[in-house]
């Protein structure tokens, strides 16, 4: 079984490649942190994964508090927070003007923008995966501010870049389905980087990715997600994983800090806070759908989470939507 697979199913995804640039050096751009992007890139999006792929030449990545980053043909940075940063190469550029993207990604087109001093020559595609706020704390979370992976290792890196080149040239030709098409590439690279990154992360690494590379942590978490209202004790989930209870509940901590069936109930009531935001089914309907066996069960739960009782949160959330 596959955790991340099963992760990314879990939660509401969106993903498209909204620049492709083209810079002779000296050149630098800044993208804001994804507070500033979300209303304009993806309202809809609770959380911004900003991402760049060099096509062709060098660059720089840098963001505040961290070293910079040298980029090569072929390598994708990725900002799993969000957080503001710039790319450039060379010195005593000018600032590309961003603002001139703002009417093409309004449209819902990709951006095309050339810039720059004259000198050597870099292409970049500019994209994003958008995702609810809980991914935070399942793939994302751990992950460094940014961080690079070569897409032209091994062939399914390769064709994803390929089939951004050649459709962006469709693009080019306004090929009906065009956007679409990107859309689910952007998804792909995406995806594609975070497999990558796992592989390569040192064996003594904790987190949720390097818990879903670990064989026996691995089938836990791809249990939970695949079907988290089961009755699940950590007798029948460490059975079903393949290993002893006690070698299930150490790794588990050792790995995500905190024992399977906290875990499971915290994302439970992740999953039901998303019903009650994007659903009208009844309180009892939910709290079965999320595995509680009582709606009162399920109301305590909820309100030791959240603050709030469940109807509550509901009602706070639909008024602030229609604010």
């Amino acid at each position: 079984m596959d955790a991340l697979s099963e992760a990314l199913h879990s939660v509401q995804v969106t993903s498209a490649l909204f620049f492709n640039g083209e810079f002779s050096a000296p050149w630098r751009f800044a993208t804001p942190a994804q507070a500033k992007l979300k209303p304009t890139l993806s309202p809809e999006s609770e959380h911004l994964v900003v991402f760049h792929l060099i096509t062709d030449g060098k660059a720089t990545a840098r963001t505040d508090g961290h070293d910079a980053l040298p980029l090569s043909s072929g390598e994708l940075v990725i900002f799993p927070h969000g957080d503001a940063h710039e790319m450039s190469n060379g010195k005593g550029a000018k600032l590309f003007p961003s603002a001139r993207l703002g009417p093409s990604i309004s449209r819902g087109e990709l951006a095309h923008e050339k810039w720059g001093g004259g000198g050597a020559t870099t292409g970049i595609v500019c994209g994003y995966f958008g995702c609810e706020r809980r991914a935070g704390d399942l793939f994302l979370k751990g992950l460094p501010a940014l961080f690079k992976v070569s897409v032209r290792e091994g062939p399914s890196g390769s064709w994803i870049e390929n089939a951004i080149r050649h459709s962006l040239g469709e693009v080019e030709a306004q090929r009906p389905g065009r956007m679409a098409v990107l859309s689910k590439l952007a998804e792909s690279l995406f995806v594609d980087a975070l497999c990558r990154y796992m592989d390569e992360l040192p064996l003594d690494r904790t987190g949720w990715l390097a818990g879903a590379r670990d064989a026996s942590v691995g089938r836990a978490l791809a249990h939970l997600h695949r079907d988290p209202a089961r009755a699940w004790t950590l007798q029948n989930l460490a059975r079903e994983s393949g290993v002893s209870r006690t070698v299930l509940a150490e790794r588990f901590i050792q790995f995500l800090g905190e024992p399977p069936l906290t875990y499971l109930a915290k994302w439970r009531l992740q999953m039901a806070a998303r019903l009650l935001r994007t659903t009208n089914r009844r309180m009892l309907e939910v709290a079965g759908d999320v595995g509680y066996e009582s709606e009162a069960a399920f109301n305590r739960a909820f309100k030791r989470a959240f603050g709030t009782p469940p109807a509550r949160y509901r009602r706070e959330v639909n008024a602030a939507s229609h604010a």
